[in-house]
């Protein structure tokens, strides 16, 4: 069944990590352009070349905290010490001018999504096979050992969420996976 057009302005994404999700969604903003990619806030310390607003909302921990407590973010969890979250007030804006809305977040973000906005439409990103999602996370090179266990661990447990989901994407072919998000996302041109 296809989406309504009220759950199709408001979409969110998310997989396990290595899945390719930062990939298709680049892709998705360079054909769509009208669709509008939420910033999310974060309590860590800006990166090198990192801009408050475009990469991130950088906050202190205070200042996060206070945004909890008014409601004024969609979803939020803390990771490695550092808090992040989808900010409301920007989602509700763009929805309010009838802007096509996405979220690329992960499973807890998604589930908090889900309860205070049922009526967004949840997509789950999934590989092909386990072992291909190992294989490509193993294949950055970019972790210990220890790490990419952790990943693969994590993996296991998001895999089995899918069938929270209004729907699953299967990321084999980037372009087939482009092709069906926006069949979903109902951005695919008539």
């Amino acid at each position: 069944m296809a989406p309504t057009n009220r759950r199709a302005r408001f979409a969110l994404l998310t997989g396990p990590s290595g899945v390719g999700k930062g990939t298709l969604v680049a892709r998705l903003l360079e054909r769509h352009p009208q669709l509008w990619l939420s910033v999310s806030a974060t309590t860590r310390a800006p990166r090198e070349g990192e801009q408050d607003g475009v990469h991130y909302f950088f906050h202190s921990r205070e200042s996060f905290d206070q945004l909890v407590s008014e409601g004024g973010l969609l979803e939020w969890a803390e990771f490695a010490g550092n808090c992040y979250g989808t900010p409301k007030q920007p989602v509700m804006e763009r929805l309010e001018l009838g802007t096509p809305v996405l979220l690329e977040i992960e499973l807890e973000g998604a589930r908090q999504v889900r309860r205070s906005f049922p009526e967004a439409l949840q997509i789950f990103l999934a590989p092909p096979s386990f072992k291909e999602l190992e294989q490509r996370i193993r294949g950055r090179g970019t972790e210990m050992e220890a790490a990419i266990a952790k990943r693969l661990d994590r993996a296991r447990t998001e895999l089995q969420a899918q069938q929270e989901f209004d729907a699953v994407v299967i990321n084999d072919d980037l372009e087939t996976a482009l092709i069906d998000l926006e069949r979903l996302m109902e951005l695919a041109e008539a």
